[in-house]
């Protein structure tokens, strides 16, 4: 099974000979760009969204107050509120100039499990008729940062190889 060619390669084998080198090339071209940018670019994309997000919460123009204050209702609510604000804001920096990478993704990471607990403190505003499989608007918000987790492992794979 190991030995029997993807989709794409058969595809190419079908390709006429004189379309092969070109394509090659592009291809080449195209993946080397990503392999050499794709983290950085990553690392700036996630940046943003967390600059972003956090500047909405401390201007108090998040869409998601309600959600979060609700959550973590056994805080005081406005001071927790613009100190998430700030925190994401922090973490947004430290990924865009990564100079202290490790202690910005453990920021990131308690940010990430804390969005979490939206589901399990407000299940009847996460799930539709309480089912798991089926999120509401609140879910899908939460469960949206399971790509954001996978962008962190991601980053957090080059720690060891910054200078």
């Amino acid at each position: 099974m190991a030995d029997t060619p993807d989709f794409e390669q058969r595809l190419e084998q079908r390709l006429p000979v004189r379309l092969r080198r070109p394509l090659e090339c592009l291809d080449d071209s195209i993946t080397g760009f990503m392999e050499a940018h794709g983290v950085t670019i990553l690392r700036v994309a996630v940046a943003v969204v967390f600059i972003w997000f956090g500047a909405l919460k401390v201007i108090d123009r998040s869409p998601v107050e309600a959600l979060v204050k609700d959550t973590v209702y056994f805080l005081p609510e406005d001071p927790f509120f613009v100190i998430l604000g700030v925190w994401e804001i922090a973490v947004g920096f430290g990924l865009l100039i990564p100079v202290a990478l490790r202690l910005t993704l453990l920021l990131f990471w308690a940010q990430m499990i804390g969005t979490f607990l939206a589901l399990i403190v407000l299940p009847g505003r996460s799930f539709q008729d309480g089912n798991p499989l089926l999120l509401d608007v609140p879910g899908e918000f939460v469960v949206k940062n399971l790509v954001l987790i996978a962008a962190g492992l991601v980053i957090g794979s080059t720690v060891r190889r910054r200078p």
